[in-house]
């Protein structure tokens, strides 16, 4: 069975079995260290269900990310 190579630090993938999108902060042991978008407290993802974003996933949540930074608290 193939295995995908595991992402890099900083790439920007899906995380499959929680449906979120992250950023790639490391790996430890045999999880991927995900971050959310906007920041905030880190997950770790089982390197199986972890794949790169399309280029519209990745501007979905860069824009979602952008309308929670401008409303209003």
């Amino acid at each position: 069975m193939r295995r995908d190579p595991e992402p890099e630090v900083g790439a920007l993938v899906l995380d499959a079995k929680s449906d979120r999108i992250g950023l790639v902060m490391g790996h430890e042991g045999p999880y991927v260290q995900l971050r959310p978008v906007g920041g905030g407290t880190e997950w770790d993802a089982d390197p199986g269900h972890v794949r790169l974003v399309t280029h519209t996933e990745a501007l979905r949540a860069r824009v979602s990310e952008l309308n929670r930074a401008v409303r209003p608290q």
